[in-house]
């Protein structure tokens, strides 16, 4: 695991590991958003919802990332020009298998068809990492007012405040690109 890491995470001047990543938000039609919940390495008590995304490799557009990290966690391929935004920039800084890691993230927007939806339910193309096949325990689909409810239950989302965001994205998005700052 450690060799992958640090090929994903090479550190940055500070010594940290670092890397610069693209999510997706991805709606279905019913404005039901599709998060995975996955637990640190180190830690299978410290878990969390996040978005599909990933790494970007080096050359790789915000876009081509998010297309790339799409196909390989859900199955999906879905052209770049489907993608909105980027809508959110967020720069976090968090534990993750015992290293306090650095990761400065665009978020893109993605509304798919029923079609869509079946392949990423379905599963069958997914091309998950080592490291990924450990972590990821859980995904799904959440109405934004039951997870809202579950956080309010103490489960973890990232980015904070992600409903809030969402709510604003599911139906359009107005241009702006947000900024997080989360240490």
């Amino acid at each position: 695991m450690s060799d992958q890491l640090e090929q994903e995470w090479p550190l940055d001047e500070q010594g940290f590991p670092h890397r610069e990543a693209a999510r997706v938000v991805i709606f279905n039609p019913r404005q039901e958003v599709y998060l995975i919940k996955g637990h640190d390495y180190a830690d299978v008590n410290h878990a969390w919802w996040f978005t599909v995304g990933g790494g970007k490799m080096s050359g790789e557009t915000g876009a081509e990332a998010a297309a790339r990290e799409l196909a390989e966690e859900t199955g999906l391929i879905a052209d770049i020009n489907r993608f909105v935004g980027p809508v959110l920039y967020r720069e976090s800084t968090f534990r993750f298998v015992n290293k306090t890691s650095k990761q400065d993230e665009y978020f893109f927007v993605l509304h798919v068809s029923d079609e869509e939806k079946a392949i990423i339910d379905g599963g069958v193309n997914r091309s998950l990492t080592a490291l990924e096949k450990e972590v990821l325990d859980e995904h799904r689909w959440w109405n934004l007012e039951d997870l809202a409810r579950a956080e309010d239950g103490g489960e973890t989302v990232y980015p904070l405040n992600f409903v809030t965001m969402a709510q604003r994205w599911a139906e359009g998005w107005d241009g702006q690109l947000l900024t997080v700052v989360e240490h």
